[in-house]
């Protein structure tokens, strides 16, 4: 059986409080042995890291998504710099970055937390966790203005030049969702010119479950039906692409 890595998944949710192991446990039934739960405030990035410190093969984040930029203390990057600085698990900052199609928080408040998350990211020498939607001249500024060397990865990707060629150009990595199944999908081309050294895969789970399971929960263990969707896309097997997205995954999170 092929090994696959989630990318990017939503343990914490309260979605999968009432079978988070039986929910693992498929996941490891279907090659999926390795996964990072992506945190979404404060509280969520200590409940992410108390879920994987004594798991092998998971890791988590610390950051604040921009849909709860408007709820966070004034002295939430501390908060994270702090947590993120002193524990091993916690192997990216983030979720974080613009959603100007919501509009959850105000424009200035996500702008500002995603470039002092940047910055963090940069200072302590691990990736950044990028969420991006509706917001694409905006994101590709901040990629612009964000110090040299800063590593991320533009998640759940669906479109947006702007962001996709600023991110390229900062060797940053480009990471697919269940939206790769969907008929909707308009990225293909994007998709087929991201470097193969640069493509992660992911769930996002409990959002947006790939074909054939559009419509019901999403989880881990459906990383496999993403790996199909992308080597569609690229005229590829859908293993090797489930090996290829593994060892690029370990690299961008600096894990064994």
């Amino acid at each position: 059986m092929s090994e696959y890595f989630d990318s990017h998944c939503h343990l914490t949710a309260a979605a999968f409080s009432g079978d988070l192991e039986e929910t693992l446990l498929r996941a490891q039934e279907n090659g999926v042995t390795r996964w990072v739960t992506i945190a979404s405030n404060f509280e969520d990035a200590q409940e992410a890291l108390a879920l994987v410190k004594d798991r092998p093969g998971a890791w988590s984040t610390a950051g604040v998504h921009p849909h709860e930029a408007g709820e966070a203390p004034e002295d939430v990057i501390e908060r994270i710099r702090k947590l993120a600085s002193t524990q091993e698990k916690i192997v990216a900052i983030g979720e974080t970055g613009l959603d100007f199609y919501y509009d959850n928080a105000p424009r200035d408040v996500q702008r500002r937390l995603f470039t002092a998350h940047l910055a963090l990211g940069s200072e302590l020498n691990l990736p950044v966790v990028v969420h991006a939607r509706a917001a694409d001249g905006d994101i590709a500024e901040a990629l612009r203005s964000m110090p040299p060397g800063t590593s991320g990865v533009l998640h759940c990707f669906t479109g947006g030049a702007l962001a996709f060629q600023e991110a390229l150009e900062a060797n940053w990595y480009i990471s697919f969702s269940g939206i790769a199944s969907f008929k909707s999908f308009e990225a293909v081309e994007l998709l087929r010119a991201v470097p193969k050294d640069r493509l992660l895969i992911e769930t996002d789970s409990p959002y947006l479950a790939p074909v054939p399971q559009r419509g019901k929960r999403n989880e881990p263990a459906y990383v496999p039906y993403v790996a199909e969707a992308v080597a569609y896309h690229l005229k590829s097997d859908p293993i090797e692409i489930g090996r290829l997205t593994s060892e690029n995954a370990c690299r961008f999170y600096g894990v064994r």
